[in-house]
């Protein structure tokens, strides 16, 4: 591979900070489970559980969420990965350990507090879109809001903000039933975002959408969240589209988090052979970021840029006409160094 960018470039921002944190979450089910000593280490093993009649949908999951980027987390069925998201927001009640969201521990909020926190700091979508059948778009949109209390011209209003953002402007006045499959997910996306949340869940949200539309909905995702930079925890089976979503990824199995990592790491680094198991088939272009391979130095002023995060696949078709190099720019617009074709084709050829 091309030497990776060298000395004289842009020095490296400043890690984001942590806006969801996990510290040993259990979740048990079974009779008895809210009085067992899991937090003794010769209780934690498999036999001692399942003597106890017990199951571990999620076992001492450790794990941290920065403030601004999509975290994926995956897993064949059974894996953990929805029951752990419910956790997070303790729609399912965790057995035993710590969530911190911005620090306060959501294990020893009261009830009130969680519904005030749900209401005005999380969004969430699910793969059943849930949309109210009697209502129309608009009032879909603006329910959580007045739900809130906020008044009717100024939940309207910034409802009509969402929708506009989505891509449903001029549809206002349509119900569900009217509504195309991706339509009524752009909805409940809308919904979701209406009461502008810190931390935003999606469960699966396209998984029963039909491939082409699911592809636009992915599309569509990328284009909100470069313009709203939220922090979202996705939950996914989906490799593809989890390498197409994630700054980073989680890999469940048997309700522990076997590794966590970019999609790079998770296909070049895998921690064992269930994750090189769960990644073997993905090409090493789609997951390569043009930032592992980008060199100091400017390229030419006429030659195209292409952004640090992007994968080395979406930068083929800018070579084209035997050019030898681009420049590559961080998302706000600045020059971080340049890409040769050279380093391109390397990726490209190894599969």
């Amino acid at each position: 591979m091309t030497t990776p960018m060298q000395q004289g470039a842009a020095p490296a921002a400043a890690a984001p900070a942590t806006k969801l944190e996990c510290r040993s979450v259990w979740k048990l089910f079974g009779a008895g489970a809210e009085g067992y000593p899991i937090d003794r280490p010769e209780a934690a093993d498999s036999a001692r559980l399942a003597q106890a009649g017990l199951v571990g949908a999620v076992r001492d999951v450790n794990l941290g969420v920065r403030e601004g980027e999509i975290f994926v987390i995956m897993g064949l069925s059974g894996s953990g990965k929805s029951t752990l998201v419910r956790c997070l927001s303790r729609l399912v009640e965790p057995t035993h350990g710590e969530i911190l969201f911005n620090g306060e521990n959501l294990l020893a909020a009261s009830p009130k507090r969680m519904i005030e926190i749900r209401r005005h700091h999380m969004g969430m979508v699910f793969q059943h879109f849930a949309l109210l059948p009697h209502l129309s778009v608009l009032g879909n949109v603006a329910f959580p809001l007045e739900v809130q209390g906020v008044g009717r011209a100024e939940r309207e209003a910034r409802a009509r903000q969402m929708i506009s953002l989505v891509g449903l402007e001029g549809r206002e006045g349509f119900f569900p039933r009217e509504l195309s499959g991706g339509q009524q997910q752009r909805v409940g996306i809308a919904r979701s975002l209406a009461v502008e949340p810190e931390l935003w869940f999606l469960d699966e949200p396209f998984s029963a959408l039909d491939p082409l539309i699911r592809r636009e909905m992915q599309d569509e995702f990328i284009r909100l969240q470069s313009v709203l930079r939220k922090t979202i925890v996705f939950i996914t089976h989906d490799f593809d589209e989890a390498i197409r979503l994630a700054d980073r990824i989680a890999i469940m199995k048997d309700g522990a988090v076997v590794q966590v990592g970019t999609p790079e790491d998770l296909v070049l680094r895998p921690a064992d052979d269930y994750v090189a198991e769960f990644t073997r088939g993905v090409a090493q272009a789609k997951v390569v970021r043009v930032g592992s391979l980008m060199e100091a130095g400017a390229a030419p002023t006429d030659a195209p840029t292409v952004e640090e995060g992007a994968p080395i696949a979406d930068t083929a078709s800018l070579f084209a006409g035997g050019l030898q190099e681009i420049g590559v720019r961080a998302r706000d617009g600045r020059v971080l160094g340049r890409l040769t074709r050279d380093a391109v084709v390397t990726v490209m050829m190894q599969g």
